[in-house]
């Protein structure tokens, strides 16, 4: 080869479009949900959706190959898979492609057992038992009953129990230790919604998305008085009691920061993030009437609300009104709830199945009206 031919730049990457996310509880992971739907929508991509009327690939229970609509006779022809599910490599695989890029997120285990105890507490036998968050950590074993262990996930490690592991494991160093290579074996990238922006831009340079694709609004958050203080005592009890998911959580943030360091550099980084931050407030102020998520009761058009759950008022967007054809339907996907979404996608990709019902009323029945 000639010197010449070897200065030529190298060739820009293609847009990854086989990816698997797993969407771990109560880490942001709504907003990445809604990232990668409206990604499948744009390069028109199959979703592994939820059977039936189900709104999660059979969670909590581990999950198998037919819990995605269709598998019998799709197989392994999907490209993205983001509901919840508790992950089992094996079964993914039959469903996912052979490159399929899997990433999930993590969360500080401190806010995330207090955001847990606030949208879980009617469901879980130990948080109902308790007066509130700080009661709770005080003495979880008073409250937390070994043989509820199914309706308790979210009361301890439950990102360890998303990952497929035994949340009520002793905390064995050995053991913890081969779960996190495990992971590492598994996944090619573990984002930290502590650092959500800068979650957003690594993942866009890994997976050679645009800053459009991972532009969102902020999703399924709740409003700031349902948000319990918790004591110093209950912080250091969180590391303890969920002690599996402190390690998850330090392991990969540190590996997180590496891995922006080797790739991006924060100089990048910054710049990058700033360029989402700038595109984001232009977004929202082309699409929302309020410049910010607005409780529940403010939501105008019912048809976008998002679910609710425990004590936690969560928060929705109100669109403009007067919006043309092409940008309503832009922001009616930028701020679409989790559920209406799947719902939504489902009776595209499924259109002879029944719908599936999200107790409120259906924003598109048919295609057309899109």
């Amino acid at each position: 080869k000639s010197h010449k031919e070897l200065l030529i730049p190298p060739t820009p990457c293609h847009a990854k479009t086989n990816v698997m996310f797993l969407k771990t509880h109560k880490t942001a992971s709504s907003t990445v949900l809604n990232i990668m739907f409206r990604f499948a929508e744009k390069y028109n991509l199959t979703v592994a959706l939820p059977a039936d009327q189900l709104f999660h690939l059979g969670y909590p229970r581990t999950f198998v190959a037919h819990f995605v609509e269709g598998f019998g006779t799709i197989g392994q022809n999907y490209n993205i898979m983001c509901n919840h599910l508790r992950f089992n490599p094996l079964e993914v695989k039959r469903v996912m492609a052979a490159n399929t890029f899997y990433f999930s997120i993590l969360r500080n285990p401190i806010p995330l057992l207090e955001s847990s105890y606030i949208y879980y507490k009617n469901n879980v036998p130990a948080f109902r038992r308790s007066k509130n968050v700080n009661e709770f950590l005080a003495s979880p074993t008073k409250y937390y009953h070994p043989a509820d262990y199914r309706e308790n996930i979210y009361a301890r490690n439950i990102m360890w129990f998303d990952f497929g592991y035994n949340n009520n494991a002793e905390d064995d160093t050995k053991y913890t230790q081969a779960v996190l290579e495990e992971i590492e074996q598994n996944f090619h990238l573990v984002l930290i919604a502590d650092y959500f922006d800068e979650s957003m831009i690594l993942l866009k340079h890994a997976l050679c998305w645009d800053l459009d694709d991972v532009i969102y609004f902020k999703l399924n958050s709740r409003s700031q008085d349902t948000v319990q203080t918790l004591s110093p005592e209950s912080e250091e009890q969180i590391k303890a009691w969920c002690s599996l998911d402190w390690k998850l959580y330090l392991h990969f943030n540190q590996s997180f920061w590496r891995r922006i360091e080797e790739t991006i550099g924060l100089e990048v980084l910054q710049k990058e993030v700033n360029h989402l931050r700038t595109r984001q407030k232009e977004l929202m102020e082309t699409c929302l009437s309020e410049q910010e998520a607005v409780r529940k009761d403010h939501i105008r058009n019912r048809a976008l609300l998002p679910f609710q759950s425990g004590a936690a008022n969560i928060l929705g967007y109100n669109l403009k009104q007067d919006l043309d054809n092409g940008t309503l339907r832009t922001c009616q996907k930028m701020v679409m709830p989790e559920l209406q979404y799947t719902s939504y996608l489902y009776a595209v990709q499924h259109p002879h199945k029944k719908r599936k019902e999200v107790g409120l009323p259906l924003l598109w029945t048919r295609r057309q009206e899109m």
